[in-house]
């Protein structure tokens, strides 16, 4: 029997939050919800394991699903990891994807915001013959996003 549950956010942990943060609002009309986060503290330090954490970011409404839809999580913690080299087939935490009107459009519009190209923009057909128009880019920090369309047949 499942959990009783709602999805909330996606969390990414950002070099720099302040600038991630604005170019999703940039690109994807996320909105800010405040206030901002400011932690720190044994709680934190108990809760994320991290010794000596200090973290700090905010929420960012995802565009389409109104004041109550969920949000994309950015924070900056104080002591940061390696990043790992950025791979759509890596298990974990693969992409995050957005429905756009023109891929293309949207691929440009990423790149001019330094993002960077992942793979081509490609269309596939689906088992029901709806096709999808997609492709992968990376964010400012190498975070990989799905932008794609739909034309059903």
């Amino acid at each position: 029997m499942p959990i009783p549950s709602k999805y909330v956010h996606t969390n990414l942990i950002a070099e720099d939050w302040r600038k991630l943060a604005s170019f999703y609002e940039r690109l994807f009309g996320c909105v800010p919800v405040p206030p901002e986060r400011d932690y720190r503290g044994e709680k934190l330090e108990a809760g994320s394991g991290v010794a000596g954490a200090h973290l700090t970011g905010m929420h960012l409404r995802l565009p389409g699903y109104g004041e109550n839809g969920p949000t994309l999580e950015i924070f900056n913690y104080n002591l940061l990891e390696k990043r790992a080299a950025t791979a759509v087939n890596r298990p974990g935490f693969g992409h995050i994807a957005f429905l756009v009107d023109d891929v293309q459009s949207a691929r440009q519009a990423v790149l001019a915001e330094g993002g960077s190209q992942v793979g081509e923009v490609v269309t596939l057909e689906t088992a029901t013959g709806a096709k999808v128009t997609w492709c992968y880019v990376t964010d400012i920090e190498g975070n990989v996003i799905e932008l794609q369309s739909w034309a059903n047949p």
